[in-house]
């Protein structure tokens, strides 16, 4: 693509918005801006689009939505009249420019004979994916960016079954999509699109449902006391789409709920936060000074689009604990697999799902409970797409998925990781160890206790340049070309090369294939227990690193992960 020819393409085209227009003339003679506006397209896949918001062909705006949504429509339309018929519902969370960008997704659908559901105002991402299913369309499309920057928004794209769409599936829209020119695609008025009745507002109806739905995964914590019962949660929405349905389930369940009020409000600005970011501390900060000022048990944080879910414990002493994504993942598994035993209610077949990245110690657990684990690659679609064959096969029955990147699920109403049943199953946790005389923070240290000594560590590396995600292809070349079998002190014994699905065993020589999805990652299992897992990021120009280990103790677990981040660091700048 000659970026600065479509650069002047896109200032001389009369339909280019008038915003849109004066903030392409601000760049005019920035080469470097221009060019990273325009020397591609935004990338079309399984996760949809990603990216910054502005105008350009690599930017999020009205145009790059409308074309990703003909695509879709087109591939739609494809399927059959009864597949336009059952139409897409459309979602957005609280991100400037959601409003906008569902509006012109819905009316570039609407403009193919596609019909659209769309929501009054924001909602959680697992609402989206329920109502894909509760209302029985075709598909579904919500406008978040989840936990990025606020200078970033994206479109997600589901299918049927609520689960975001396949890698086949994204194919051929992108085929679509290349059909077609960003700035030329039609729209037909929205009174137009009502008229036909091809536009329907959904709200309250599917609030009610899903609510119940969430409240049905609820467990029975049987005879409590009245102060476990009563255990106080501080809650964040981070200005985003769980400041409704959250506190209203968490006060169904009989909890002590207070909003931290900076945090209520919806704002894409974020004006609190540097990162809407449940992994970073910074982002609990006032409500963990709100939860020490009123006596709190612990504190509840979701992100934007209310798919993934933080917590933090308030220590007796003052201190705070931060639990990992991986403990609140293991301390669900292992509360939901003991609480459903001892109601007689666990499953014969019971089966937890999680991601390759996740922490050793699921594993663990499963097998210490005789549950059945399987592991997907990272995206919680691969996750949903387990739910669905287990309902296909009744060969398991699906008890819990997640991700350690503060994503969970527990039952089959949605296909995405859902914060608003996270929220509320961590909440019961805590009513259940208060019981006990324990906080979660002390209910995890007796986890390991009874499985073992677990540690984990991601790390983000960013790749900066001119072209970074060209920089981030030859890491991963060069981390394939390496001879090297040791990784700090640890021998490798086999590699697991997702891309090209082999699994290299370095004490036979012999080479098998892997059984999962190709996918850009390299797994090395090491003699000691321990695994080391890299891939770069499918939206950003970010190479990660996970390191999962395991040992006899806390001291041993994080020193294996400082000589493995040190052993890498150099070779993923």
């Amino acid at each position: 693509m000659d970026y600065l020819k479509e650069y002047e393409r896109w200032l001389s085209c009369p339909e280019l918005d008038a915003r849109d227009k004066a903030e392409l003339i601000s760049i005019r003679g920035n080469k470097d801006e221009i060019f990273s506006r325009f020397y591609t397209s935004l990338n079309f896949g399984t996760a949809g689009l990603r990216g910054l918001m502005g105008a350009g062909t690599n930017r999020m705006n009205i145009y790059t939505v409308r074309q990703a949504s003909y695509g879709f429509g087109k591939y739609i339309c494809s399927l059959g009249d009864e597949a336009k018929s059952r139409g897409v519902v459309i979602a957005f969370d609280s991100r400037n420019n959601g409003v906008r960008f569902a509006e012109n997704a819905a009316l570039t659908l609407c403009s193919l004979g596609v019909k659209v559901y769309v929501f009054d105002s924001l909602r959680p991402t697992p609402e989206l994916s329920f109502a894909i299913r509760y209302l029985n369309t075709i598909a579904g499309i919500n406008i978040t960016a989840s936990h990025n920057p606020k200078e970033y928004n994206g479109y997600k794209a589901y299918f049927e079954d609520g689960a975001q769409i396949a890698g086949e599936q994204a194919d051929i829209i992108l085929g679509y999509m290349k059909q077609t020119d960003p700035l030329s695609v039609e729209l037909i008025s929205k009174e137009q699109a009502v008229k036909s009745d091809l536009y329907k507002v959904i709200g309250e109806s599917v609030d009610n449902e899903y609510v119940k739905c969430v409240l049905a995964e609820g467990l029975d914590l049987g005879e409590i006391s009245d102060a476990a019962k009563s255990v106080s949660i501080v809650y964040s929405p981070f200005h985003g789409a769980g400041y409704k349905l959250v506190p209203r389930v968490l006060k169904e369940i009989g909890a002590n709920v207070t909003i931290q009020p900076d945090q209520a409000v919806p704002d894409g600005d974020f004006p609190t936060l540097k990162s809407p970011n449940p992994e970073e501390r910074e982002g609990l900060s006032m409500s963990i000074e709100l939860a020490k000022k009123i006596g709190s048990d612990l504190v509840i944080a979701t992100d934007p689009d209310a798919d993934r879910c933080a917590v933090a414990v308030i220590m007796p002493d003052g201190t705070v604990e931060l639990l990992s994504g991986n403990q609140i993942g293991v301390l669900l598994c292992d509360f939901i697999i003991e609480n459903l035993h001892k109601n007689g209610k666990l499953p014969d077949n019971a089966a937890v799902v999680s991601t390759i990245v996740s922490t050793l110690m699921i594993k663990k657990v499963c097998a210490v409970n005789n549950i059945k684990y399987f592991e997907v690659l990272t995206g919680f679609k691969y996750i949903g797409e387990l739910i669905a064959e287990f309902e296909k096969s009744g060969e398991y029955s699906f008890l819990l998925g997640f991700e350690e990147s503060f994503g969970y699920l527990k039952g089959t109403y949605a296909r995405d990781k859902d914060a608003v049943v996270a929220a509320m199953l961590i909440t019961q946790m805590a009513m259940y160890y208060k019981n006990k005389h324990m906080n979660l923070k002390q209910a995890m240290d007796e986890l390991y206790k009874k499985y073992g000594c677990f540690s984990e560590k991601t790390v983000s590396f960013l790749i900066e340049g001119a072209q970074p995600m060209e920089q981030v292809a030859q890491i991963m070349k060069s981390l394939r070309e390496s001879q090297e079998n040791v990784i700090a002190d640890a021998q490798i014994v086999c590699v697991r090369d997702y891309k090209f699905k082999t699994v290299k065993d370095f004490r036979t020589g012999s080479i098998s294939q892997t059984t999962l999805p190709v996918s850009d990652v390299l797994y090395y299992e090491l003699d000691n227990g321990c695994s080391v897992v890299i891939r770069p990021s499918g939206t950003e120009p970010k190479v990660k690193l996970y390191v999962l280990t395991t040992g006899d103790n806390k001291f041993e677990c994080n020193d294996r992960i400082s000589k493995y981040v040190q052993f890498f660091s150099d070779k993923l700048k």
